[in-house]
């Protein structure tokens, strides 16, 4: 909460209109109040608008909050309240619980110039993840399964890893891993990947004790695939497993992956897939746009077996109907025919009905006003046309079916089904017995359950699923009376799971035990608050097994990036522990979308003559990087033949946007297109597949602050994040050296392995940097004695402070450009700057534009052992009169 108050200038708001006590108030602990908001919040910005939902935590000011001082108002200091109902997304009025007496005193609309107090209400967080994480810690449920939780807090962990004798020895365990072991085979697994489902397996067999397993998967080592596959074995064992994630898209992600191998198996369309159950929340997840999860999804589930289970328009209604309509055809439609009659009747009453109460107003109107006479006309015509239309249309809707047209509209799927194979059956007499027989046997022996409400039927999926898929915050709804023990809870992304947050699927009734798979070395969960971070509130169940010892089992080849930029992070983060896939090593592989040396599999390139800047958000910027960014994808977009998916990544959002402005929307999001970019953060990325990433550190500053960037898991998520073929670092590398983090050894690495180059060494990089540093109005990171722009100079040229002040005063761009152009042509030697014997010369004075010029005051050269040194002393920029 710390961590928002400081950001209460820019939070969401709604002012009060007004404030009432609850029929539910009581004090001193019951405040609880109904208010009245305007949702209009006219003359404020869009951005502070706020839209209140249950649970949220609010702050009530007497005044909207510019600066955190703001809290302690004119009046009254802020006050913290709890959102506890909202009667819908529209509604003006909420129901707060508040921690103390609100005073307010509503405008009287008959007291003239009376003023009403100001009450605002300030969006500070959710609370709905935290009361949900204090009720897994604070367990108050009858049946909550603290097994796992006690395994957990063995002081000796390794002993829960290592096999069960009396499991190891059992000759149903025995058959059950021969028979995994053939089917296995079929899946197209490495050994690592063998090894760890046989051992999931193995576990699942136990029942003497509870276990929790460990599966280490670096990315790209195919730990979804992995998964997928131990799922299938489990759902072929009938063994209740629930599958959870600490995010919808890594929920998404693994049951798309079980799909595809489930539906290879059916033999009949979707017949079977009644044991897999995904459920979330539907708009969250966007399951529109994942067509092939519709037929395990748990709303769409619920929507169709409501109509299947319907009393009236249901399966058995529609066996009944069938067999009734084969045994006595003419009798059903003579049924349909006193039913149109009826209709027919009823149908003519109503418009009569219409016409009667048309021609009563009409006449109504006519009374009112005589001179209203064509007006009057017109209605009567209108009313006889719309009666005379209602009429046809009457008439033509109550045109009855014949007996063939009877048959044929009402039972389409006895029509569709017979009309082909009619002509193969010379007896239709006995083709219509065989159905009778086969539908009254089904009206005899099928067994539907007598479900009528929704909720009935999610509890009922829910308890007959053997594979259940959800987020580990809403496996919260299995804790309930009645729904079916589980077996296994497989976590994936477990490394991104908060530890407190395990607990909530790790306390399911009847779990015996727990397998996550996840890779710590990669980023944990966000923490925002500096304090929680301090005490490691954002550390998971899988890094603190691993720190006390557990054994984990390596997924040790990896399938996705080329080894040039697999090395650095298998050397660095996996102790080498990590191969080459056959794939990755193949001559295919090594494919460069752009020319030249600066462009191979994994370079990094060198960016000195950035600068950094704060933007309003206090994140980090460097518009040089941003450049040479879009001067790369230009090169791309133009030299590929081929589907290229690009990543652009960054640690901080201001780099991040300002990627996204410059690029605008000039090319593709959509990885199915020829070229597709996407820019993200690196802490949004993490999972991504682009088949080129391009990262910009940001960082350029002579003291070496690496700040946000110096994060371990975050440059290793930045570096391996992605199915890469190349690999594009900027950054500043004397500010990367001087961090002394992790990135001075990927600097120090990309030279020793000739992967180092210059971005001034690349003419149109170099001009993209040139064109940053004038627009931006930084074109003092050039004059720099050490400037990359006169890298490759003969002369070594020195600026005085009158130049810069001069150079600081030119607004115009092109004129910038041309007197960078000059010095570049000056430092290289430009022949009208001769050396006589060692005399000095006069620079002449050169025309920019007929507005400035260069004059050179004073020149000296000379020649010593280290070669020629000039020295422009004194030289400035002269506007002319």
């Amino acid at each position: 909460m710390l961590s928002n108050i400081t950001t209460v200038s820019r939070a969401p708001a709604l002012e009060v209109l007004d404030v009432r006590e609850s029929k539910y108030f009581k004090h001193p602990k019951g405040l609880y109040y109904d208010i009245l908001v305007n949702r209009a919040m006219e003359g404020k910005k869009v951005e502070r608008k706020y839209k209140p939902v249950n649970r949220d935590l609010i702050a009530l000011l007497d005044v909207l909050p510019r600066r955190i001082d703001d809290l302690n108002g004119p009046k009254i200091s802020y006050l913290i309240g709890i959102i506890n109902d909202i009667e819908d997304e529209d509604s003006y009025r909420i129901h707060i619980q508040s921690s103390k007496h609100i005073s307010f005193q509503k405008q009287d609309m008959n007291a003239k110039g009376e003023k009403r107090d100001k009450l605002f209400v300030v969006y500070l967080s959710n609370l709905t993840t935290n009361l949900r994480i204090w009720a897994a810690l604070n367990p108050i449920m009858e049946n909550a399964n603290l097994n796992i939780i006690n395994t957990v807090l063995k002081s000796n962990p390794i002993t829960g890893e290592v096999d069960c004798s009396l499991c190891s020895s059992s000759e149903s365990k025995t058959n059950v891993l021969s028979n995994s072991s053939a089917i296995i085979l079929s899946f197209g697994l490495d050994g690592a990947q063998q090894e760890a489902v046989l051992s999931c397996i193995a576990t699942k067999e136990c029942v003497h004790r509870n276990m929790v397993k460990l599966i280490w998967g670096p990315p790209g080592t195919g730990k979804t695939k992995t998964v997928a596959s131990l799922l299938y074995f489990l759902l072929k064992m009938k063994c209740r497993t629930l599958t959870c994630a600490p995010t919808n898209i890594a929920v998404l992600g693994v049951t798309k992956r079980l799909m595809q191998d489930v539906r290879d198996g059916l033999e009949f369309d979707t017949y079977g897939l009644g044991d897999i159950i995904l459920f979330g929340n539907a708009k969250r997840m966007n399951i529109s746009d994942h067509e092939d999860l519709f037929d395990v999804f748990l709303n769409t589930r619920v929507r169709i077996l409501a109509c299947c289970l319907s009393p009236i328009h249901g399966w058995r209604s529609s066996i009944e109907s069938m067999i009734y309509f084969l045994k006595a055809p003419r009798k059903q439609y003579r049924q349909y025919l006193r039913e149109e009659e009826e209709e027919k009747n009823s149908t003519k009453q109503l418009r009569k009905k219409v016409v009667m109460k048309n021609l009563q107003k009409n006449k109504k109107k006519a009374s009112k006003d005589r001179r209203s006479f064509e007006r009057r006309s017109k209605f009567r015509s209108d009313g006889e046309m719309n009666k005379a239309n209602f009429v046809e249309a009457s008439e033509e809707e109550a045109i009855v079916w014949t007996f063939e047209e009877f048959v044929i509209k009402r039972f389409k799927w006895i029509h569709n089904h017979l009309s082909n194979k009619a002509r193969r059956f010379a007896n239709l007499y006995a083709i219509k017995k065989g159905c009778l027989k086969v539908l009254e046997f089904l009206n005899e022996s099928i067994s539907l359950p007598k479900l009528i409400y929704d909720y009935q039927i999610r509890s009922f999926c829910l308890k007959g699923a053997c594979l259940i898929f959800c987020t580990a915050f809403s496996s919260s709804k299995l804790h309930r009376r009645g729904m079916e023990p589980l077996k296994m809870v497989v976590i994936d992304e477990a490394a991104q799971l908060k530890e407190c947050e395990s607990t909530i699927p790790l306390q399911l009734p009847g779990l015996r035990h727990a397998i996550l798979i996840g890779d710590e070395k990669q980023l944990p969960a966000m923490v925002q608050s500096k304090i929680c971070e301090k005490a490691e509130f954002g550390r998971s169940l899988f890094e603190r097994l691993v720190l006390l010892g557990h054994k984990k089992h390596l997924l040790n080849v990896q399938y996705r990036m080329h080894p040039k930029i697999s090395l650095f992070p298998n050397n660095e983060f996996y102790e080498k522990k990590i191969m080459d896939g056959p794939n990755v090593t193949a001559a295919i592989y090594e494919k460069r979308f752009l020319k030249g040396d600066i462009f191979g599999s994994y370079s990094f390139i060198n960016v000195s003559s950035g600068k950094e800047v704060l933007d309003e958000e206090h994140s980090t910027r460097n518009m040089a990087e941003v450049l040479v960014v879009a001067e790369n994808l230009q090169r791309e977009s133009v030299s590929s033949n081929h589907k290229v998916c690009v990543g652009c990544i960054s640690p901080y959002k201001a780099q991040v946007f300002a990627i996204e402005q410059i690029l605008g929307k000039r090319y593709s999001t959509d990885v199915k297109s020829d070229f597709s970019v996407n820019v993200r953060s690196v802490d949004g990325f993490q999972g991504g597949e682009e088949d080129v990433i391009i990262i910009s550190t940001v960082r350029c500053n002579g003291s070496g602050l690496g700040g946000f960037l110096s994060n371990i898991q975050r440059a290793n998520v930045a570096l391996i994040s992605g199915h890469i073929v190349n690999c594009f670092i900027l950054g500043n590398a004397a500010t990367l050296v001087n961090s002394g983090s992790i990135w001075k050894n990927i600097v120090i690495d990309a030279k020793a392995r000739d992967c180092y180059f210059d971005a001034i060494d690349d003419i149109r990089l170099a001009q993209a940097i040139l064109s940053a540093a004038i627009e931006l109005g930084q074109i003092d990171t050039l004059l720099r004695t050490d400037s990359p722009l006169f890298k490759t100079a003969k002369w070594k040229v020195l600026f005085c402070e009158n130049f810069s002040k001069s150079i600081a005063r030119i607004k115009d761009v092109e004129i910038s450009k041309e007197v960078i152009s000059l010095l570049v042509k000056l430092s290289s030697g430009w022949e009208l700057f001769c050396t006589v014997g060692g005399l000095q010369c006069e620079v002449p004075k050169i025309d920019l534009d007929h507005r400035y010029s260069a004059a050179g005051l004073d020149t000296r050269s000379s020649t010593k052992d280290l070669g020629h040194f000039t020295s422009i002393s004194d030289t400035e920029l002269v506007k002319e009169p």
